[in-house]
């Protein structure tokens, strides 16, 4: 295998201001999002005091668990022997 010396990389002045520009669309669109996450976030948060999180991750998913009911009876209908 060959060697060659290393090559040398030169920043132009349109370099620099190519990546500021990049650097401050990024921190706006972050400040986006976590703005938009804030308001979410916000209403979740207060209603996270009154119902737990798997309540709130059924509500998300749309899932509705029925309660089971405790007494034999029930769990087996209206059997006669």
């Amino acid at each position: 295998m060959l060697r060659r010396k290393p090559t040398r990389l030169e920043l132009k002045l349109d370099d620099i201001e190519e990546f500021d520009m990049v650097k401050k669309e990024l921190e706006v669109h972050r400040k986006k999002q976590q703005e938009e996450v804030d308001v979410v976030g916000g209403a979740s948060a207060a209603s996270s005091d009154s119902k737990s999180r798997d309540q709130l991750i059924n509500e998300r998913i749309g899932y509705k668990p029925h309660p089971k009911p405790n007494n034999l009876p029930s769990l087996f209908g209206n059997l006669q022997f």
